[in-house]
This record gives structure tokens, C-alpha cells and sequence, in this order.
């Protein structure tokens, strides 16, 4: 069902619309495509394909909210995928969840009105409720949305990302020490002596190149900590179904490598027109009992397809993972904006005020972690120092 009483918004003729219907969200195909083509700041999960699917795989009945703006002659300038979260707690949180590194909503680069139009029917929808707005990038349509808030509005920080110019991986090299730059060449030209090959998925190949993935990756975590939702049924699905249309569309690309013939690491890489991030990958076992360094293998590929295609970006997407940093990155700290009405206040202070909390806890328990793992390199050293004694 659509509910349309939104109407008419101020500046330039433009009208607002609520879609909460999920047959209905499927239908905007296309003129979602094409609007997703006209921001320029968007990333591959605020694709159609990556949001509808995720909906499919993972939405409740009742709860979709999809504000759209339009001109006069229909077309979309605007669009803010939300859902109303679970809780009994009044909260619209974006389409995606967890398993999205970025959320954001859509402008249209050549509608500037468009962003106020867009927060008078986000006030309107969220009466009495907090738009929580998890993953931002810096540099997203979502941070015009929070300067044209005109109520109570917070600016907090969310996860942190890792990225790399897109260039050849000479350059990448030059970014890291000379004696860990050697050792990576010595890996790569093992590689290129296994003669480990490398094939990107083509359409209907496409499915299952992303089956063979997470095959792969259950595999490669099988006895360490996994993440669970990975290897749920609900995210095959979502996964295979996303990516094959992505992937016709250029916002996806699956790359399957082959030793002897055999599938031994699929990897799947989301783009924009700037960005290529690498999002999840599957590696047989056999490559760790043959020393492979499957990051600097995927990290390789990533980097000279991304050079290729005119990228300006090659993302590590998000998480500070200690092999990351061996790539001297640079650090990129998403955002979570949180947006209310006065009525809604009290209700936003007290999320932000918990979340940061929440934040705080977790930055000293990392903290706990690093310190242990300092310590514990410290002791292997002496003991290496005093010949392996204690």
C-alpha cells in the first residue's frame, strides 16, 4: 500500500510519498537505478538490487518506510530507505542492518532542493520517533540530510574503515616497510609459480560462483569464530540474489581463483563509479597448508582492477584488523546520526547517551586486547632473546 498524503513539499513543486509496501519497493526498480545514478556520493549498498534483496532476506511485515520526493513530472530526486526497527521503542532505522558497511539515503546531484524536501517528510514521518541513522560515510547525502535538520540532531562516531588509493601494487608497496615490501614480493612470485589463475564470474555464472564462496568460507573458518549470520540461509539467498543483479549492472564483480584447475578462492568486490571494496571472500584450507598469503593475492587483484576501471578507491570496508594495517591505510571513521523531532528528545538523548556508552566499553575492552597482545609479543621475544629459555 502507498500512502501518499505527504503531498506537496516546499521548494520547486516537489511532493513527498511513503512507500510500505515491499511488492511495491520491488517495483521501483528503475527509476531507483537511475536515481542512484545521479548521486554521485552513493555507494553499492544503496544499490536497488542490495536493498530490495536485503528487504526479501531480512524485512517484517509492516515495518518498511521508503520516503521518496518527486518533481512535478513524477521523477525521483530523493529517496531514504527505512524500517521501523523491532522494539517497542518508536526508532526508523535504515535498510541494510549489519551486514551493510554503509548506509546513506539518495539526492539527486542535480536537485539541491531536494535535501530539505527530504527532511521535512523525515519530521513528519518521525513525529514522536528517532531516525537512527547507523554506518554514514563521510561525504554522504545523509550528512545534508542532518544540516538541514531543523530539530534535535546527534553526531556521533560508528565504525571505522580502512582504504587505499587504487593503484598498481608497486605503489602499494612503497607504502609499507622496505623489509615487509620484500617479503610480499617474495609471496607474490610464489603465487605466480603455483600459477594460481584468476576468472571473473560472468552472469549466469554468477549464482554460483557465489554458492562456491560461501562453501568457502564456512571451510576456511570451519573450527574458529565465524561470523554466524555468514552462514545463515537467509543471507545465502540474500547474497546470491543481490549480486547476480549487481553484478550484471557493474556494482559487483565475483573473481574466482583456480590451482590445478580447482576453485581454491572466490572473492566478491562491490563498486561505485569511485569506490571498490572488497566485502567477503572464501579460501580452500589448502592455500594456508601451502603458505599462500590469500590478502596479498586478493589485495593484488583488488587493486589492479580497480586502477583498471578508473576507481579512485580501493576500500577495505569496515574493520581494523590487525593484517589491514600491515597496508599502512588510511583510516576512515563512519558516523551514526541520529535525527528527532522535539517530541521525540528525550528519546534521542538517552539512545545517543547509551550508544555512546556502549562505545566507550568496547574501546576499553579493545584497548585490554592490544595491551595482552603487546605483552605477549614482548615475551616471545625474550624468550628468543635468551635462546628459548624462560
Amino acid at each position: 500500500m502507498w500512502r501518499g498524503g505527504f503531498g506537496a513539499a516546499p521548494g520547486g513543486g516537489l511532493r513527498t510519498e511513503v512507500c510500505r509496501d515491499g511488492a511495491e519497493f520491488g517495483r521501483l526498480g528503475p527509476e531507483w537505478t537511475a536515481l542512484y545514478g545521479r548521486c554521485s556520493a552513493a555507494t553499492p549498498f544503496q544499490s536497488h538490487a542490495w536493498l530490495h534483496s536485503w528487504w526479501l532476506s531480512y524485512g517484517r511485515p509492516g515495518a518498511l518506510r521508503v520516503v521518496l520526493v518527486r518533481r512535478a513530472d513524477g521523477t525521483l530526486v530523493a529517496a531514504a530507505p527505512l524500517m521501523r526497527a523491532a522494539g517497542p521503542l518508536p526508532v526508523l532505522t535504515a535498510l541494510g542492518g549489519s551486514i551493510t558497511d554503509f548506509s546513506d539515503v539518495l539526492v539527486d546531484d542535480g536537485c539541491p532542493e531536494a535535501v530539505p524536501a527530504l527532511a521535512g517528510a523525515l519530521a513528519r514521518l518521525t513525529r514522536g520517533a528517532v531516525l537512527d541513522l547507523r554506518e554514514v560515510r563521510p561525504g554522504a547525502a545523509a550528512e545534508r540530510l542532518h544540516d538541514a535538520w531543523r530539530g534535535p540532531r546527534r553526531r556521533l562516531a560508528d565504525s571505522l574503515c580502512l582504504e587505499l588509493p587504487a593503484a598498481p601494487m608497486d605503489a602499494l608497496l612503497k607504502r609499507v616497510p622496505s623489509n615487509r615490501a620484500q617479503r610480499v614480493r617474495a609471496k607474490l612470485r610464489k603465487l605466480d609459480a603455483l600459477g594460481i589463475d584468476e576468472r571473473i564470474a560472468a552472469g549466469p555464472e554468477v549464482p554460483a560462483a557465489v554458492e562456491r564462496l560461501l562453501e568457502l568460507h564456512r571451510l576456511q573458518w570451519q573450527g574458529r569464530g565465524v561470523t554466524a549470520e555468514h552462514t545463515s540461509e537467509r543471507f545465502a539467498r540474500h547474497l546470491t540474489r543481490a549480486v547476480r543483479a549487481m553484478a550484471e549492472s557493474g556494482d559487483a564483480m565475483v573473481t574466482e581463483f583456480r590451482l590445478d584447475g580447482e576453485v581454491v578462492c572466490v572473492d566478491l568486490t562491490l563498486r561505485s563509479p569511485w569506490l571498490a571494496g572488497g566485502y567477503l571472500y572464501g579460501a580452500d584450507p589448502v592455500l594456508r597448508a601451502r603458505k599462500v598469503d590469500v590478502a596479498a593475492m586478493l589485495l593484488r587483484h583488488g587493486a589492479r582492477e580497480a586502477e583498471a576501471s578508473g576507481r579512485t578507491t580501493l576500500s577495505l570496508l569496515r574493520g581494523a584488523e590487525p593484517y589491514k594495517h600491515h597496508w599502512r591505510p588510511e583510516t576512515v571513521t563512519n558516523q551514526r546520526l541520529m535525527l528527532a523531532g522535539r517530541a521525540a528528545a528525550p528519546l534521542l538523548w538517552l539512545r545517543a547517551g547509551a550508544a555512546a556508552g556502549r562505545r566507550w566499553v568496547a574501546g576499553q575492552a579493545r584497548e585490554r586486547e592490544w595491551l595482552g597482545r603487546g605483552l605477549g609479543r614482548l615475551a616471545r621475544l625474550r624468550r628468543t632473546a635468551n635462546g628459548g629459555g624462560g
